[in-house]
Formats: C-alpha cells, sequence, structure tokens
C-alpha cells in the first residue's frame, strides 16, 4: 500500500470564532444537533423489549425482540452509504449543509416509528414500515459521523484538539441519557403494561419533534475555516475525484477499519443494547435497569473530558492503549457478573464506559488528523460507518441470540478477539496528536 497523504505541518488555522462565547455557540451548536440524533437512534435500542410484539406477533417475548433487534441491526447497513453520500456533500458543499441535511433525515425516521402501525392493524405491512424508518435513520446516522467528527476537529485549537473532541461523545451519550431518562420516567409514571401498549411511542415522537430544535441550531452554525481555505479543490470535487482521494489515502481508511471493530462492538453492548438485553435476558426491573442506565452514563459524561485533557498532553496512542488493554482484562468478568441486580447493572457499566471513554472521547479528533481536508468527511465517515454496520448493529442480536444459548463467554470470547486487532492497529498506526488540520 502507497503512504498515505498526511496535512502539512505548519501555522495553526484558527477556529471559527476566536472568542470563548462563540467557541462555545459553536460547539453548543453542533452537539444539540448530535443529541438529537443520538437520542433518536438509541431510543429503538432502549425501547424495543418495550414494543417488539406490537410489530412482530408469533413465537415468545425473545423471538420477538430478535426480530426487532434484527431490524435495528438492518438500519446499520444504510450507514457506509450515508457515509458516502453525506461524507461527500461535506467535502464538496461544506461541513454545516450535511449536519443539517442529515438531522432532518433521522427526525423524519424517528416521527414515522412513533406513528407507525402494529401488526393488528396493517399485519406484516408494520414491519415493512419498521424497516424503512430504521433504513432513513441509518442513511442520516452515517452522514452525522461524517460530518460532525471532521466539523468538530476543524474548529477546534491544535493544542486543545483532543478535549473538544470530547464534546461529541458528551452530546452523544447526552443523547443516550434523554432517551434513557425517558423510558424510565415513563415506566415510573406509566407503568410496564402502558409502555408496551401505547406509551413507547411517545420518545420517538418527542425525538421528533426536537429535531426542529436541532434544525435552527445547525443552520445558524458557521463553516470552518479549514473547509473554506483549502486550496484543493475541495468544493468542487466530483464523486469520481473523491473515491480517488479516498484511493490516495487508503492506509489511513485501513487504519480506521482496525480502530474501529473492536470499539464498534464493546460502544454498542456497553453504551446502548445492554440495558435491554438486562431487562429482557437477565431478570432486571425494567424501571431499575432503566435508571441504571441513566446514571451510568452521566458518570460517562462526566469522565470523557480527562481522557481528551491526557491526549492533548500525552498523545492520543498511549490513551487508546489504555483502552484496548483495559479490555483485553475486565471483557470476560464483566460479561459474567452481570444478574438480575439494577445496582449491579449500573456498577458493571459505569466500570466499561468509564474505559470506554479512552477511545470514542478522543476518536474524532484522531480519525480527523489521518487525512487532509478535501476528503476528510469522507476518510472518516465511510470506512467508520462500514466497521459499525458490520459489528455495531449486530452487537445487541448476536448477545441475545447466545445468550439463549448458554454461551455468553462465546460473545465475550469475540469482544476480545476484535479489541485485539484495534490494539494492533493502534500500535502500527502514527502518533497524530500536533497536527495541522489544512
Amino acid at each position: 500500500m502507497t503512504a498515505p497523504t498526511y496535512p502539512p505541518v505548519g501555522a495553526e488555522p484558527q477556529a471559527v470564532d476566536a472568542a470563548p462565547q462563540g467557541r462555545f455557540r459553536t460547539l453548543f451548536g453542533a452537539g444539540i444537533g448530535n443529541t438529537l440524533e443520538w437520542y433518536d437512534w438509541s431510543v429503538y435500542a432502549i425501547f424495543a423489549p418495550f414494543f417488539a410484539k406490537q410489530f412482530f406477533v408469533g413465537g415468545d417475548a425473545t423471538s420477538s425482540l430478535l426480530s426487532t433487534l434484527a431490524v435495528f441491526a438492518v438500519g446499520f447497513f444504510m450507514r457506509p452509504i450515508g457515509g458516502f453520500v453525506f461524507g461527500w456533500l461535506a467535502d464538496r458543499y461544506g461541513r454545516r449543509s450535511a449536519m443539517t441535511s442529515s438531522m432532518l433525515l433521522m427526525a423524519g425516521g424517528s416521527v414515522l416509528i412513533g406513528i407507525a402501525p402494529t401488526h393488528s392493524t396493517v399485519g406484516l405491512l408494520a414491519g415493512v414500515i419498521l424497516v424503512v424508518a430504521r433504513l432513513m435513520q441509518g442513511l442520516a446516522h452515517g452522514g452525522e459521523i461524517a460530518a460532525s467528527y471532521t466539523y468538530v476537529a476543524e474548529i477546534a485549537p491544535r493544542e486543545r484538539r483532543g478535549l473538544w473532541s470530547t464534546s461529541l461523545y458528551v452530546s452523544v451519550t447526552a443523547g443516550i441519557v434523554l432517551a434513557s431518562l425517558i423510558g424510565a420516567a415513563s415506566s415510573s409514571l406509566f407503568g410496564e403494561e402502558a409502555l408496551r401498549n401505547w406509551a413507547w411511542r411517545l420518545p420517538f415522537l418527542v425525538g421528533g419533534l426536537l429535531g426542529l430544535v436541532g434544525l435552527y441550531l445547525r443552520r445558524t452554525l458557521k463553516e470552518t475555516r479549514a473547509f473554506e481555505e483549502s486550496t484543493t479543490g475541495a468544493s468542487r470535487r466530483t464523486a469520481r475525484e473523491l473515491l480517488g482521494g479516498l484511493a490516495k489515502n487508503k492506509v489511513s481508511v485501513a487504519r480506521i477499519l482496525g480502530l474501529s471493530c473492536g470499539v464498534t462492538v464493546v460502544y454498542y453492548t456497553w453504551a446502548v443494547g445492554i440495558s435491554g438485553f438486562a431487562i429482557s435476558g437477565k431478570g432486571v426491573g425494567a424501571t431499575g435497569g432503566l435508571w441504571a442506565s441513566v446514571l451510568a452514563n452521566l458518570f460517562f459524561m462526566c469522565t470523557l473530558p480527562l481522557w481528551g485533557k491526557l491526549s492533548d498532553r500525552f498523545g492520543r496512542k498511549p490513551i487508546f492503549i489504555t483502552y484496548g488493554v483495559a479490555f483485553l482484562v475486565l471483557t470476560f468478568p464483566l460479561t459474567a457478573a452481570l444478574n438480575d441486580s439494577a445496582v449491579r447493572l449500573g456498577i458493571l457499566m459505569a466500570v466499561a464506559l468509564f474505559f470506554l471513554g479512552a477511545f470514542v472521547g478522543i476518536m474524532p479528533a484522531y480519525f480527523a488528523e489521518l487525512f487532509p481536508t478535501d476528503v476528510r468527511a469522507s476518510g472518516v465517515g465511510v470506512p467508520y460507518s462500514f466497521i459499525v454496520a458490520l459489528f455495531g448493529g449486530t452487537g445487541p442480536y448476536l448477545l441475545t441470540w447466545l445468550h439463549v444459548r448458554h454461551l455468553d463467554w462465546v460473545f465475550a470470547l469475540y469482544m476480545v478477539v476484535l479489541v485485539t486487532i484495534g490494539l494492533v492497529t493502534t500500535l502500527l498506526t502514527p502518533e497524530t496528536k500536533g497536527r495541522d488540520l489544512t
């Protein structure tokens, strides 16, 4: 493979707005949209145990849940397409327009699920509508990753890019917390029976309405200076030229593939799907399980900036290595310790999410630093979305399927193998701290 093309080292470009108030406003505008998109995405996984039998009738509750999780996985296979389409839009027309468009599509998919007829009303068509909505959301989410990772990395000061990049997963986690919080509150207010009958629709409808707020905030964002001042013709790139640019940087593309496979399974297991699995597979009470998820993710949000600061001081690689070693050691104990206790679920989630933050917190900065401006959004979005499609959406399904067959240890081994691949890739990837994004 030929060596990848890296951004030149030189004078640091200024952020979109040098004033602290301007920086906060820009980060908040990018983050709130990310929060709303991840809220819409995560609410499906969290509420799947409640609405599964509304769309898939026949067999027991576990069979219905597996069918619903399969639809969850199907949505992921649109993400590489979304990464390419919206990545191309971001590299051709700008990061802001791609982020706005992807959020509109995500909100539309959420509303469609919220108003979708059930199997008792339209039969098999109910499942088809659910699949269409998930495909819309998968397309949008692939675009969100391509545009938002690039946007925040490009507006950040070079010496604090790791810290600023953690704002993305703070906002991502805020979306997950919001979804869990609404679920826990709904369970407390309406009861599990109401959640299974009709109250599961409320979080999806709320997501659609909140999308309007996010749309307004993102429309006021400024374009990044790195994009506007690019001399590579990024704003005029055709799709063919973009493919050529990705081929030129194929080593960096391969690195993202290797880095992402393990963390994707870890993230979608411990940050997104574990509460639903614990409720349906381990006997954890719905209310207790959802509140455990809320508290663990709040802890996760608070610890993310720590990893960003450490990466800005010591480099990206040592922090990635910390994550990898931690999950090689902890994966089997964490999996084996899960039982029907909501308290234990919360503690195990907190431990897993703390070390997970060492990777995902600085991932946007590290990935963006591997590519030049003209293909940065596509270079980040396409390979990462491809890996998430293969390993992310299938994670909760595979965990549930193996648990039914009393093979939880196989899933733990699967996770360890993928984490090992990511750790080896990290060792083979150069340090990028301090690299200019021009």
